[in-house]
């Protein structure tokens, strides 16, 4: 089979930003403040433009070392902290799923992969992300705004560099890198 159970329903994700982070200092809080670690590991996608293509939308298969899903992303409002549509459901199997795709016609643009280290703390999903050629960040997820901002003061993070910008937008907004262009954007071997 598949699609396994667990499909989520369309939402918009509250999540922020934050950049340029010190990782080591960030680690010892969530300890201290009794974050559950979830997972440490490599997550490798493919990212597929839709057809007509939209800048805005595109699908993503992703593994991250646990699961594997495929998901629909759709940027509503880059600068709201729930400005983006996700739809997702789990599969089975990444590469099964990539030679789905290709049966219906997708040709992936891209493959990118990055490091996560993902903890709970209290009702939010912190995690910290490395990404090839930008410094690493990190990313608070939340059921609304007031989980996220107050994990955000609990990390003493609330003075960062805050943004609400998706990681395509961190890379051609901040970085002046357009990873659209990058065929694989992955770390060296």
């Amino acid at each position: 089979m598949l699609v396994k159970k667990g499909t989520k329903v369309a939402i918009n994700e509250h999540e922020i930003r934050v950049l340029e982070i010190n990782t080591e200092s960030i680690l010892k809080k969530l300890e201290k403040l009794g974050a559950t670690k979830i997972f440490d590991s490599i997550q490798k996608r493919l990212v597929y433009d839709f057809n007509p293509i939209n800048p805005n939308k595109w699908i993503r298969l992703r593994n991250n070392g646990k699961k594997t899903t495929l998901a629909v992303k759709e940027i509503l409002d880059n600068s709201k902290v729930a400005g983006t549509r996700e739809s997702e459901v789990e599969v089975s199997d990444f590469n099964e799923m990539k030679n789905i795709l290709q049966e219906l016609g997708y040709t992936p643009r891209n493959y990118q992969e990055n490091k996560r280290i993902q903890y709970m703390l209290n009702n939010t999903e912190i995690c910290i992300d490395s990404w090839p050629l930008i410094p690493t960040y990190m990313e608070i997820e939340g059921e609304n705004e007031n989980d996220i901002y107050d994990s955000l003061k609990k990390l003493g993070l609330e003075n960062g560099k805050v943004t609400t910008l998706d990681v395509s937008s961190i890379y051609k907004n901040i970085y002046n890198i357009d990873w659209k262009k990058i065929k694989e954007l992955k770390f060296s071997e």
